[in-house]
């Protein structure tokens, strides 16, 4: 029998593990480096200017920061993120230099960023301000405190649901009938019975294109035919961005916690702030807020020398201020709580649920998507304030990402989703009609991964190019190009694990190029989409340059109809044309990234008419996996020698 207390406790020694790694990688990157490396890194934007300044919840001072210079440069701030304003003054006197915060929100060169003070130090008025990420502890913090609350849990909901996920003991289920609901298939439809039936615990598994999301929408609309008040979260913005927009969409009352990773009006105005903004108390509260203000103001003037009388009137003025802010903070108290009360979906991501506006609320019924992408740890967060769980997602795709190797070997990337699947195989539906892709494309992937039964749905059956276009020859919806004898060996990037084979990028690029040399994306209504992948850094560098220099394909990149990215990059994503460049050729056979299996089933899952793959099979076949794909991409007439394509080359 599985002792879950030790697993447990080695998840805990795990993340700490994970968590040391990730710290010692913030620092060589942003402490060891100059401002210039750090902007370039996307880690900080420097010079800023104040261009705003308000005062935010607990009376805490919230800054509009924009910057000045390098305002098209890429960065990697976000709402949620912890970040510090400083200065370069040079300042000899002793006095902290850096204020922390958080992101609030992003919008193009302009961030909102929440200080943990209430008055605002002396030194930002002397030299140029920055403002950079800093290193996320909440996160771990919220981890930790939701492992210990699991491990210590006795004779509540929380050590039940704990026992159940783990499989120590079994799930139950009632008997309730269930209509079927219109919009959904067989397979959907079982899903949302099997949750409706859950009284523990349910897993939607959703392959590449077989509607997880438009089930799990449904799903979580049956559920509040019964129940109250639910909790849908995931690990990443994006998909709890996607989640509220069609919550919404479906006249769902949904408060979104936490700030979106795009900008949209729907999202805009179900986040809690814009919810606030909407009450009917807003009025006094904004009242409240800039009588508090003018009050401060007025103290301030003060601010020099003064005597005995002005330091008197000084004081009256900031306890005025003050009294007036608690008051304020007491009417938004109520506001939030009176939006929470009445709120049927809070929508947030798993560390999120652990705000300071929500983490006392106990829910009916917890959603996590994308739970095969999530921590362990991350998930026990929102599970340890429900009643009932249900996932959603898929272990043969992407794992969470690891930085540290320890803890990656010591198995911190088995997720709870893989975990419950394999202990409590009943709990869980896969869904099994796709519709994104020809069944060519799909059917490798379906054996390998999905046990074979997966179909086709007959939108998507048979749909090649030449479904799309008349332009494009009808034929195999694959093509598999093999290099091997061509030469094109992979070339390693020194102090670094990338590798690139620029004459495999060539080829492939020049492949691409003369498929779409008659076609006119001006022609179409819905123009194609096409996707570049490759497992290294390296490789997609060179990728980026080649298209740069190729006008053909120069335009559609310009026109944001062509991408090119590593696997993670495109998870979620669907193109109407991949081309996969696999990079590694040599006499060793190693292949590394390769290796893993998941991130392939990924890639070659993102095509829905074309799938170009471009490789050397000497190197490749000595993996099972590879040796099975060279056998299925000929016995489908999809197999070509690279020499076929270099001969008819102009």
């Amino acid at each position: 029998m599985i002792d879950i207390f030790k697993e447990l406790k080695q998840v805990q020694e795990l993340l700490k593990i994970e968590q040391e790694e990730d710290r010692q990688q913030y620092k060589l990157k942003a402490l060891k480096s100059s401002i210039t490396e750090r902007k370039a890194m996307g880690l900080c934007w420097y010079p800023v200017v104040i261009s705003k300044e308000e005062i935010g919840f607990g009376n805490k001072v919230v800054l509009e920061l924009e910057r000045t210079s390098d305002r098209d440069q890429l960065h990697l701030f976000q709402p949620g993120k912890t970040a510090s304003l400083f200065t370069n003054s040079g300042s000899n006197s002793g006095e902290r230099t850096n204020l922390s915060g958080v992101v609030l929100s992003v919008k193009r060169n302009k961030v909102l960023f929440a200080t943990n003070k209430e008055d605002l130090p002396d030194w930002i008025d002397n030299g140029r301000l920055g403002v950079e990420l800093t290193f996320d502890e909440i996160s771990y913090r919220e981890m930790e405190i939701a492992l210990k609350k699991v491990q210590e849990a006795q004779g509540s909901r929380l050590a039940e649901l704990r026992d159940i996920m783990l499989g120590v003991k079994s799930a139950s289920f009632t008997n309730a009938p269930m209509e079927e609901i219109q919009e959904l298939n067989g397979s959907q439809n079982e899903a949302v019975r099997k949750i409706s039936q859950a009284n523990d615990v349910a897993i939607i598994h959703g392959p590449p294109g077989t509607g997880k999301t438009t089930t799990l929408v449904q799903a979580i609309l049956h559920t509040l035919k019964t129940q109250k008040r639910l909790l849908v979260t995931a690990p990443s913005n994006t998909a709890v961005d996607l989640l509220t927009e069609k919550l919404a969409n479906e006249g769902i009352n949904v408060i979104r916690i936490g700030n979106p990773s795009r900008v949209s009006d729907v999202l805009l105005e179900h986040t809690l702030d814009a919810q606030v903004m909407a009450h009917r108390a807003y009025k006094d509260l904004k009242n409240l807020r800039k009588t508090a203000e003018e009050y401060k103001r007025m103290a301030f003037q003060f601010k020099r020398k003064f005597g005995h009388q002005e330091r008197a009137q000084r004081q009256l003025y900031k306890s005025e201020s003050h009294r007036l802010l608690e008051e304020a903070d007491n009417v938004e108290h109520y506001i939030t709580d009176d939006l929470l009360d009445h709120v049927q979906v809070i929508t947030c991501t798993l560390v999120g649920a652990a705000n300071k506006a929500i983490r006392h609320l106990k829910y009916d019924t917890v959603f996590i998507d994308e739970a095969a992408q999530a921590l362990e740890p991350a998930c026990w967060i929102p599970i340890s304030r429900a009643n009932r769980v249900v996932l959603a997602g898929d272990h043969c795709q992407l794992p969470p990402t690891i930085k540290s190797l320890e803890a990656d070997k010591g198995g911190l990337s088995t997720t709870l989703f893989e975990k419950c699947i394999e202990r409590q195989p009943e709990v869980s539906v896969m869904l099994k009609t796709q519709y994104r892709m020809h069944h060519h494309i799909m059917e490798f992937s379906n054996g390998q991964f999905y046990g074979g039964e997966l179909v086709a749905h007959e939108s998507v059956h048979s749909s090649d190019l030449h479904g799309y276009s008349s332009l494009f020859a009808p034929g195999m919806a694959v093509e598999f190009i093999d290099t091997a004898g061509c030469g094109y060996n992979e070339t390693e990037i020194p102090d670094s694990l990338s590798s690139a084979n620029p004459e495999e990028a060539d080829l492939l690029i020049n492949h691409l190029s003369r498929l779409l040399q008659d076609y006119d994306e001006d022609d179409e209504v819905a123009p194609l989409k096409i996707g570049v992948i490759a497992p290294y850094r390296a490789q997609i560098n060179y990728l980026q340059d080649k298209v740069e220099h190729t006008p053909r394909l120069q335009e559609l990149f310009r026109k944001r109809q062509l991408s090119i990215g590593t696997v993670d990059s495109f998870q979620g994503q669907e193109r109407d044309i991949i081309c996969m460049s696999l990079v590694r050729s040599n006499e060793r056979g190693e292949i590394g990234f390769l290796a893993d299996v998941r991130r392939m089933n990924v890639a070659m899952t993102r095509a829905r008419r074309k799938l170009i793959i471009v490789g050397d099979s000497a190197t490749l076949s000595l993996n099972p996996f590879f040796a099975e794909l060279l056998t299925y991409v000929e016995s489908i007439g999809a197999y070509k020698s690279a020499w076929e394509l270099t001969e008819s080359l102009p």
